[in-house]
């Protein structure tokens, strides 16, 4: 199936809003889409999931510390992929790697939060990762996207995107690609990343050389009916 051009109808007025699990995975799965609706006036914004604390082995006071770095990552990412200082990050506070459950307050808590924020912003459409994505954030990113297009009392499409599994099946779904970007400029808001590139705040993950290696544009997918 040919992908759908985000440029043109019935895409092309779309507000979006991204949904990234950690700081760093908006570059990685969706620096395109940042890129081209921020262009246009249609990127209602970028929500982290998690605080981003379990990159890093860190002793007692030590987690509001990276979590306040990888914030201001976040934010110097985000400028490098719109060109402004107007998309701020916005963080929903759950811990790495401690995904909440659908049953749980919390998750109740982040599904009421962001249905208004998708409401006050006149989203359209949220991106997140993939459902079958191996790590559990990134899964629970998924779930809570849907839920969240279920009750903002708006209509809101879910598009997927990959970080770490493969292309989701084109038959259940519909791909739909953003234009190209620069890949220096896409480079340049990954490094933005230090803490996960480098050993600026000590050991701890690295993001492997051959995930840095980033296309030009974004596939999302669309289940297909919805």
């Amino acid at each position: 199936m040919v992908a759908q051009r985000l440029d043109q109808a019935p895409w092309r007025a779309t507000r979006w809003l991204v949904l990234a699990p950690h700081p760093d995975d908006e570059t990685l799965g969706t620096g395109a889409l940042i890129a081209q609706t921020a262009a246009g006036s249609r990127l209602a914004g970028v929500v982290y999931l998690t605080d981003g604390s379990g990159s890093h082995p860190h002793t007692d006071g030590g987690v509001r510390k990276l979590v306040g770095v990888r914030l201001r990552e976040a934010g110097l990412s985000l400028f490098y992929l719109t060109g402004c200082r107007r998309y701020a990050p916005v963080c929903l506070g759950w811990r790495d790697a401690r995904p909440e459950t659908p049953q749980s307050m919390e998750f109740q808590k982040s599904v009421s939060q962001m249905a208004a924020l998708c409401r006050r912003r006149r989203v359209d459409a949220i991106a997140v990762t993939a459902h079958h994505e191996p790590h559990c954030d990134h899964a629970a990113a998924a779930h809570l996207a849907y839920a969240v297009a279920r009750c903002a009392k708006r209509p809101i499409r879910v598009a997927e995107y990959c970080v770490w599994a493969p292309h989701l099946p084109v038959k259940a779904f519909t791909p739909l690609r953003t234009r190209s970007m620069p890949i220096g400029k896409r480079r340049r808001a990954l490094r933005a990343h230090r803490s996960q590139l480098t050993l600026s705040y000590g050991p701890g993950f690295r993001l492997p050389a051959d995930e840095q290696r980033m296309a030009a544009r974004d596939i999302l997918f669309v289940r297909t009916g919805r």
